[in-house]
């Protein structure tokens, strides 16, 4: 992250998504994993198909496991004391910033369980030909919210200091 930091500028606030979007795609490897567990009780099943079908279950739910990882870890959210940076891919990096002194609105959505599970999203609408930015499933969407507004309040102020974190 400090290499994509412009000079002078400092690192505020750094999100991923909440880790509540990792369970929808573990569902089905999870659900392999427990019939194949269910599998080992039948008498009707040999052994040795038994022992093969769960350690299958198993690898395929530890291979997605990275897989879902590696994929929720490659998306990231950056808030600095100028820009807002959305960071997403694997190989082939895709990054939009947005200029805090362009923000115009921000607003944010929870669900019932996303409140219950800390998660929501934002709706950033900035100046210019961006449009609207929507971070889904961001963790305390209401401090990032607040973090934005704040710095992109101080950033259009007339003579305002750059802000300091």
């Amino acid at each position: 992250m400090p290499e994509q930091l412009m000079p002078g500028e400092s690192l505020v606030l750094k999100a991923h998504q909440h880790w509540v979007v990792m369970v929808k795609p573990l569902l089905l490897p999870i659900a392999v994993v427990v019939l194949a567990a269910v599998a080992d009780f039948l008498p009707s099943v040999p052994s040795d198909y038994k022992a093969i079908g769960t350690l299958a279950a198993v690898a395929l739910l530890g291979l997605w496991l990275i897989v879902v990882w590696i994929r929720w870890n490659s998306r990231s959210f950056t808030i600095t004391d100028r820009r807002v940076i959305l960071d997403t891919g694997v190989f082939g990096r895709n990054s939009k910033v947005i200029a805090l002194d362009r923000v115009q609105d921000i607003a944010t959505n929870q669900s019932v369980l996303g409140r219950l599970l800390g998660y929501g999203r934002i709706e950033i609408d900035s100046a210019g030909a961006a449009g609207r930015e929507v971070l889904s499933a961001l963790p305390n969407p209401q401090r990032f919210r607040d973090e934005v507004f704040s710095l992109s309040e101080q950033l259009r102020a007339p003579g305002a200091p750059t802000p300091s974190v």
